[in-house]
């Protein structure tokens, strides 16, 4: 970076970022927004939506069969991003180099989560570590939404972890502070063969509050 080069906080938005800003969120953002400053809200509103959800999880109002699946994938993305870019909530409509097909995403995004679901509930070899880290794993390859794709998978395999967990288990979410490469590389081998196995070890668990 140069002098005259600004910082990542520093960073303005670029025009196709202020078209898909929402107005409501123009008006709680400084003028002209930074990268840093929507970062920031993004960050508060990821905070509240995750201690909801939990909240939701942990009093049984929400189980395994109802966060494993699309619907509840979407909505989710729709409250951590709806009500800041136009794309919250919505799948994927361009190609990308990542990702499947946009025509196949919604396709592929119910038949994994309900292949998932269905064999959580018919078989016993997985652990809920496990589980949650094959639905993390199935819904990073889909690559579902323009943006957000990282917090709202995180949390989705977060959720059904707690969800799935048994009642003697202390109640506990993913440690996200990871070895980047290989997660990575776990990632590209759960692609080739669908075991969670190694990724699930790359990606440790703790109880909440530690």
């Amino acid at each position: 970076m140069t002098p005259l080069e600004p910082g990542y906080g520093e960073t303005p938005l670029d025009w196709d970022e202020l078209a898909a800003l929402l107005p409501d969120a123009r008006e709680v953002l400084p003028d002209p927004p930074t990268k840093a400053d929507v970062y920031d809200l993004e960050q508060a509103v990821e905070a509240a939506v995750t201690e909801d959800l939990i909240g939701m999880v942990l009093d049984g109002a929400v189980g395994v069969h109802d966060v494993v699946t699309d619907h509840f994938l979407r909505s989710t993305h729709a409250r951590l991003y709806g009500d800041i870019w136009t794309w919250g909530g919505k799948l994927r409509q361009r190609e990308l180099n990542i990702g499947v097909a946009p025509e196949r995403i919604a396709m592929e995004l119910r038949g994994s989560l309900d292949g998932l679901l269905y064999r959580w509930q018919h078989t016993s070899d997985w652990t809920a570590h496990q589980m949650g880290i094959a639905v993390h794993a199935e819904t990073v390859r889909i690559h579902p939404f323009a943006d957000g794709n990282g917090r709202s998978t995180r949390l989705l395999a977060d959720l059904t972890l707690l969800a799935a967990q048994g009642i003697d288990e202390p109640p506990a979410t993913y440690d996200w502070e990871v070895d980047k490469r290989q997660y990575v590389e776990a990632l590209r081998r759960y692609d080739q063969h669908r075991d969670p196995t190694e990724l699930a070890t790359a990606v440790a668990h703790r109880p909440i509050g530690e």
